[in-house]
């Protein structure tokens, strides 16, 4: 599981998607050779109401955690590691440009935008104001 898996985990994304399904029926040994079957449909994304979510978080935290615009602030709220190894490795894996790793604050900055866009398009509401 990669951190921003955790991320999404912590939101309850994929949750619904999580039971097993029912096992396919078998044939009998006198039926004819069945058709292949066709591909079930793309399943639609849900959708997570992650402001909802982080802001009844942020209520009942005692410290005072700002997740729109600190990424130390947001994992720190979801009970995630926010030392500055785990921001890197989380940067890392969702490809943050070298240039931005040396320096703490650009990369901090990157991260928080490029962890909002991606919960964006996992299906999670983030308003349109914290993904420009």
């Amino acid at each position: 599981m990669g951190f921003f898996d955790k991320i999404l985990e912590k939101l309850g994304f994929g949750r619904s998607a999580q039971a097993s399904p029912a096992p396919a029926p078998q044939p009998s040994p006198a039926a004819p050779p069945a058709q292949p079957a066709a591909p079930p449909p793309p399943r639609p994304i849900d959708v997570v109401d992650v402001v909802a979510q982080l802001e009844k978080l942020a209520a009942s935290n005692p410290q005072k955690l700002n997740w729109k615009t600190s990424i130390v602030d947001l994992l720190k709220l979801l009970g995630i590691d926010s030392s500055l190894a785990a921001r890197k490795e989380l940067a890392a894996e969702l490809g943050c440009p070298a240039e931005k790793m040396g320096d703490s604050a650009q990369m901090n900055m990157w991260l928080h935008k490029a962890v909002l866009k991606k919960i964006a398009d996992n299906g999670g509401n983030i308003p349109k104001e914290l993904l420009d």
